[in-house]
């Protein structure tokens, strides 16, 4: 499973429990449609730390990181990446 599909998956199961994984457009615009809110931001901020290991640092706390599942997704992948990069 991508880490797409996990994010989307976790984002139906949390918020929007109507719909399932493949019925969430992957650029979805979660923050301005409303499906998040700024608690629900922490909640998947939260999530993505455990889920995927990552910190997500001061700096990573940009709401374009966590707009849509497209955009969590390549937060992620930046995120490994650099992290790969600095712990190596």
């Amino acid at each position: 499973m991508s880490n797409a599909d996990q994010i989307s998956e976790y984002i139906v199961r949390e918020f929007l429990p109507d719909l399932t994984p493949s019925q969430l457009p992957d650029d979805q615009d979660l923050l301005g449609d409303g499906v998040i809110d700024s608690l629900g931001v922490l909640k998947l901020i939260a999530w993505v730390e455990h889920h995927f290991q990552l910190a997500v640092g001061d700096t990573d706390l940009d709401p374009d990181n966590f707009r849509s599942v497209q955009a969590i997704d390549a937060y992620v992948a930046r995120s490994r990446g650099a992290s790969s990069v600095t712990g190596g």
